[in-house]
């Protein structure tokens, strides 16, 4: 059975928390808040630039990308080409700001380490430009993150073939922020005393 290919988006979505990557792509759930909807306005507006050229840099905008080696596939926001010295450099578009986790760099590690299978080179570095700052951080794809990308990937694989969904855990601060809150309900399924009632009962 041919393997199923991670979306790019999903391993974002796992280092951001392993029960929302479980609801968007095994349980195909999904809804959108303020701050999706200002990430989808992002990226509409990343995506309806055309390709350009401007001082020996070629801007090339929704790059669709497909690694089967490494069981990926997706797409890019954009790719910058040093033409000259046949330098790529990937660059993700996210709509806050520079967070304390690496979800964003792995996510943008992975994206560099698809070109690397589909061209035969090798990417030393990307960028993250965020929108709520205006900031533009470049990114070293040392082996730290490679290898943690690495391990992302394998764990996402391993959740899609399970076609499960992981139990929740104690209620963090980026579950204000999640749009699944309603639906993932952490609080509530944390707290819910069902099976511990339904064995008192049934109990020999």
């Amino acid at each position: 059975m041919d393997q199923r290919l991670v979306p790019l988006s999903a391993l974002q979505h796992y280092a951001f928390c392993p029960r929302q990557c479980a609801l968007i792509h095994n349980e195909r759930a999904w809804a959108d808040n303020r701050l999706t909807a200002q990430g989808n306005i992002l990226h509409e507006r990343v995506d309806r630039g055309d390709t350009a050229r401007r001082n020996g840099v070629r801007y090339e905008r929704g790059v669709l990308i497909n690694a089967p080696a490494l069981g990926l596939t997706g797409k890019m926001d954009l790719l910058e080409v040093e033409v000259g010295v046949g330098r790529y450099t990937p660059v993700e578009y996210k709509r806050g700001r520079p967070k304390i986790d690496n979800c964003d760099r792995v996510q943008l590690c992975a994206q560099a380490m698809c070109l690397e299978e589909m061209l035969g080179i090798e990417v030393e570095y990307g960028a993250l430009w965020y929108w709520q700052t205006r900031h533009r951080q470049q990114v070293p794809l040392d082996n730290a993150l490679r290898d943690e990308t690495l391990e992302v990937i394998a764990s996402v694989k391993r959740l899609f073939e399970s076609a499960g969904l992981p139990k929740t855990v104690a209620i963090k601060k980026h579950c204000q922020s999640c749009s699944l809150q309603d639906l993932c309900q952490p609080d509530l399924i944390r707290r819910d005393t069902s099976k511990s009632y339904c064995d008192d009962i049934f109990q020999i």
